[in-house]
Order: structure tokens, then sequence, then C-alpha cells
């Protein structure tokens, strides 16, 4: 893609994010909106829709109300940078990835548009902006998730030969962030995590030693398992197999972890 640089007075050269949520603020609804931080304001994009180019899709954890949450950033460069952001496991994060799931050129432009469900859900139409014709995939609830996020980066070219589902880096310690990344995939409770790094006497997993940081990764994912297998050496087993020895051979470890998640989640689903 070939843009014209314009010369002369401008805004500062940083994305613009969107925000998906179903409201209405002063009479006005809206599908998603603007958040100016620094007069804490939110801003309605009365726009139901988006034309650019797909240039890159991404994980990554934002801290809410004292919870962490692993968000979605479609990021789509137009008139200017734009980055949709959403909950990974929003209608609208599903919607859109089963409709970009099928899109083989991301050198050519798309339409990504907002429209409103059910009890203030949204989801997300995607469109070939030459054509105006819709891409669309069947719903299926079910999905694998992490295989349509990974192809999808493959595709747009920002990963590796063997493609890795990766979170945006944070500016701590890579251990504090491996910890606190899985902690959210799991939802695992701060409270424990905090109550766990107590009984070692640090504050902070970067202070302990990688066998120990080990042990409460397994502790973490054993305790999200503990309601997902009738016995619990199989969850253990399972874990060795799918998450650790990978890890061993090379695999990113926060998608060995969301694969092991999903394999016992369908193996409970299919033992009711």
């Amino acid at each position: 893609m070939v843009t014209e640089i314009k010369l002369g007075l401008c805004n500062p050269p940083e994305p613009i994010y969107l925000y998906v949520k179903n409201a209405e603020l002063g009479g006005e609804s809206y599908l998603w909106y603007n958040y100016d931080i620094e007069r804490d304001k939110t801003i309605p994009v009365s726009q139901r829709a988006l034309t650019g180019y797909l240039s890159e899709l991404r994980l990554t954890t934002k801290e809410f109300k004292g919870k962490d949450n692993l968000k979605l950033d479609i990021v789509v460069s137009a008139d200017e940078l734009y980055v949709v952001r959403t909950g990974v496991e929003t209608n609208f994060a599903k919607s859109f990835l089963l409709a970009a799931s099928l899109v083989q050129d991301f050198s050519k432009p798309l339409i990504i548009v907002a429209n409103a469900g059910d009890e203030n859900t949204v989801f997300c139409n995607l469109y070939d902006a030459a054509s105006k014709s819709r891409i669309e995939r069947e719903w299926n609830k079910n999905a694998d998730w992490v295989t349509i996020i990974r192809d999808i980066q493959f595709r747009l070219g920002g990963i590796p030969s063997t493609p890795k589902l990766s979170v945006v880096p944070q500016p701590v310690h890579p251990q504090d962030l491996r910890i606190k990344n899985i902690r959210t995939l799991l939802d695992y409770p701060l409270d424990l995590v905090k109550e766990w790094l107590e009984f070692q006497d640090v504050d902070r997993p970067s202070l302990l030693h990688i066998s120990k940081i080990n042990e409460l990764v397994k502790t973490m994912c054993l305790a999200w398992a503990a309601d997902k297998c009738e016995y619990p050496n199989h969850a253990e087993s399972s874990y060795q197999n799918q998450v650790v020895d990978a890890v061993a051979s090379g695999a990113d470890e926060l998608t060995a972890i969301n694969g092991w998640m999903q394999q016992l989640q369908s193996a409970k689903a299919g033992a009711v």
C-alpha cells in the first residue's frame, strides 16, 4: 500500500483506538468509541464501519478494575493507524476471527462493520472493500480460536516459520510477565498468586528460582483443571505431555497451555 505523505501541521503519528461496546451516551447510541485518557472522556463514534488494510493481529493484557483482561487488537492501516480493541472472548472478536480466517490475501482492503446484537452484544461483519461482498463463515462457538489467530498472524507475515501465539510484551521482567499472562489466560485469582508468593517470602515471581516459577505455573494450571478431569492424575499427566514436554521441545508456552485447556474442555463436554 502506497500512501501520500501530507506535509505541514498534523497530529502525532499515534494509533486511534476504537473500543467495542453497545451503549448510549447523551441520547446517542454507538457500538464503538474513542477514549480521551487526559480528559477521562468517552467519545462515541457514529460511523459503524472502518475501511482499511489489516496489518496486524495481536493479543495484549490490560488491567481493568484490578483484574487483568486479555484483549484482541485488530490493527488497521487507513487514513490513520487504527487499533480496534475488544475482549478476546467477545462475540465481536469471535465473529471477526471466523470471517478473517477465510481471507487469503490481506494486501486488499477490508471493511470492518460493528453490528448490534441482542442484550447489548456487538458482532462484527467483514466485507471485501472492492466488491462490497460480505465474507461470511458459519458461527461456531467451539472453534479453535488459538489456531485461527495463529493462522491469520502467519498470513499477515508477522509470525516466523513456526508460528506462535504471543502476547504483546510489557515493560516488566520476563518472568513476571510470564506469570501475569498465564494467570490471565487461566482466570486464576490474583490474591492466590500473592498468597503463594508470600509463602516464598517474595512479592514477585522474578525474585524466585526458575524451578519455583515453573511450580507456580503448574499450580495455577492444575487448579484450573481440578473440575475438568475425573481423575487428578490425568490432568497432571496431560499437563506434563502437552505443556511441559511441548515447551521443552520449543513450543510457545501460552499456546501450549491454551491448547491443553481446550483439549480438557472438549473431553469433559464429550463425557457429559
